[in-house]
């Protein structure tokens, strides 16, 4: 089987690149550092001809809210109309768990456009969104740090292992297109203070944590919901701890 991988050179489309080929895939990994480009469209009708699947997680350069609505509308508009001549049969792509509650922030509407765009195209699909990596949660640390104090909502978040993204994205590729959302977490859901707690201490740092129920989130105000699935998500086997032991953490 054909299958292109939009954003193949990053963190998750690498992986999920790697994962099919050792399928047995004919896997195209594509990016504008391989000529492929879906916002001004150059390559991407050649990568695609005899394509049967397209994978897309690629992301914005920019998380500001003018730049990422150009690139979702941009990418998406440009990427469907592709698949849609050259016959794709399945359209896979990576969304973010909580991107229809937080639209307060131009980023999630600019994902809820691209969700929207996949929707009301005539390509069958499958849209995976998936909660925050446990490789994001550094970045998490750092936006909420002020001097030698960490300042974090309690609010619950569900984080998951990239790698497991990434397999899952590989599973639903290779599957049928069931035409909806799915939703993906890690096995445990953790208040986001606690989680950062865990970094800090495994790293030696002596930064305060403290839990702030008005602290935002990237500047949204967070509640249990905000960033957790909702019933029967597929689970991530990963958990934080024993990706934690491993990882190379700094905060």
């Amino acid at each position: 089987m054909k299958i292109v991988v939009i954003g193949g050179s990053g963190r998750i489309g690498s992986n999920v690149v790697n994962r099919l080929r050792r399928q047995g895939h004919a896997v195209v990994a594509a990016s504008p550092n391989s000529g492929v480009n879906t916002v001004t469209g150059e390559g991407l009708a050649e990568a695609l001809a005899g394509a049967q699947v397209v994978i897309d997680v690629a992301n914005s350069p920019s998380f500001e809210d003018k730049p990422a609505l150009e690139f979702f509308q941009t990418s998406g508009r440009n990427l469907l109309a592709a698949e849609t001549a050259a016959g794709v049969r399945h359209h896979v792509a990576l969304s973010v768990v909580g991107t229809d509650r937080l639209q307060e922030s131009g980023y999630f509407r600019a994902k809820k456009v691209q969700e929207d765009l996949i929707r009301a195209a005539k390509i069958p699909y499958t849209i995976l969104r998936s909660t925050q990596f446990f490789e994001f949660v550094d970045g998490i640390i750092e936006a909420g740090t002020e001097g030698n104090v960490i300042r974090l909502s309690p609010a619950l978040v569900q984080p998951i292992a990239s790698d497991d993204v990434a397999a899952a994205l590989a599973d639903l590729a290779v599957g049928p297109p069931v035409n909806r959302i799915v939703e993906i977490a890690g096995p445990e859901p953790f208040p986001l203070d606690t989680l950062a707690r865990k970094v800090v201490a495994t790293n030696g740092d002596r930064r305060r944590v403290i839990a702030d129920v008005h602290a935002r989130y990237f500047g949204l105000a967070l509640n249990d919901q905000s960033l957790t699935p909702g019933d029967n998500p597929r689970i991530g086997p990963t958990r934080f701890g024993d990706w934690l032991s491993h990882a190379s953490v700094r905060p």
